[in-house]
């Protein structure tokens, strides 16, 4: 079957595309013939780790596709049925094995297309907003590069199943009028406008509860000063940087904040399937409905898998990239 690895760490350049056994699921797994998948940053991170030694993996965490096998006993996954879900590595390629637990069955009103750009954003938009920032409903939430895909899902989650009060920052009117549309409250230009000082104006000095920041370092200082007493700040990204200059801890005690970093890909299979699980119940009415929908910037055939991750890398996408495998 054809995949997509790389020929050692490095930018998109290495990427190459391999022709390798189709894989065979273990017990509890199903065989998938993938349609569509993801492009993710943990992608892009994972490409350009130095600490990796070949043989080089199949990249992808993120697919959908139909069931070819099931070696679970979940009745439910006959062959044929439509899924999406996060893989274990192997998602860039024709067929792909998922845990049974982590598969969700994909509704008659979403496509391939769409169901591709729903598991990871959605999962981790989940986690960081109810499971690490407890947000509560009515509480003010600020998310940090929100036209991206794990922001537009944070921005249509806080605002469909909480009705928070939805602050976001973005670089252009472009993506700061998508975010409106998906349901923010304010807007901010973080190019021409400085961010603490909207926060504090929008929340009249009182800061908002809860920060889904994906920047780091060079946000510090004014997530400092935009975060309220008793505010849950979870840090899921690192692209201002990695190292704060100056840090003086009486500002975290003075406002009892809680600092969190969070990865999901890393986390265990069990984790995994127990945020799938309690994301379904709660959240896959609103997808029947389309009062939460997956955000699609555009797609790439999986031959063009390295123009992709330079379109992620150049920032240019609002929501998600999707490499299309096979037809639908």
């Amino acid at each position: 079957m054809r995949g997509i690895s790389m020929k050692h760490p490095g930018s998109a350049d290495v990427l190459t595309e391999v022709d390798v056994p189709r894989p065979i699921p273990k017990a509890g797994e199903l065989l998938l013939k993938v349609h569509t998948a993801a492009v993710n940053r943990t992608d892009i991170m994972r490409r350009e780790n130095t600490a990796l030694q070949a043989p080089y993996p199949i990249l992808g965490v993120e697919v959908a596709g139909e069931v070819i096998e099931n070696a679970s006993d979940r009745s439910e996954f006959s062959t044929g049925t439509r899924v999406y879900g996060l893989v274990n590595l192997g998602g860039y390629a024709e067929y792909a094995v998922i845990p049974a637990d982590r598969a969700i069955l994909l509704p008659d009103s979403l496509d391939y297309v769409s169901a591709a750009g729903i598991a990871e954003v959605f999962l981790t938009a989940y986690q960081t907003l109810y499971w690490l920032g407890k947000l509560q409903k009515n509480e003010t939430v600020l998310i940090h590069a929100g036209a991206s895909g794990v922001g537009t899902a944070a921005i249509q989650l806080a605002k469909q199943y909480s009705q928070a009060r939805v602050i976001v920052t973005a670089g252009s009117a472009e993506k700061l009028a998508f975010c409106q549309e998906l349901g923010a409250d304010e807007i901010i230009n973080y190019k021409t406008q400085d961010f603490a000082e909207e926060v504090k104006k929008m929340t009249e000095g009182n800061g908002v509860d809860v920060i889904l920041d994906f920047v780091g370092a060079s946000y510090w200082e004014k997530n400092l000063s935009s975060i309220a007493v008793d505010g849950r700040w979870v840090l899921i990204g690192t692209l201002g940087g990695t190292t704060v200059e100056s840090l003086d801890l009486r500002f975290l005690l003075q406002k009892r904040i809680q600092l969190i970093g969070t990865l999901l890909t890393p986390r265990s299979d069990e984790y995994k399937a127990k945020l799938t699980q309690e994301f379904m119940k709660n959240i896959d009415p609103y997808f029947e409905t389309g009062a939460i929908r997956p955000i699609i910037d555009r797609t790439f055939p999986l031959s063009e898998a390295k123009e992709a991750h330079e379109y992620m890398e150049a920032n240019k996408n609002v929501g998600k990239i999707i490499l299309t495998v096979s037809e639908s």
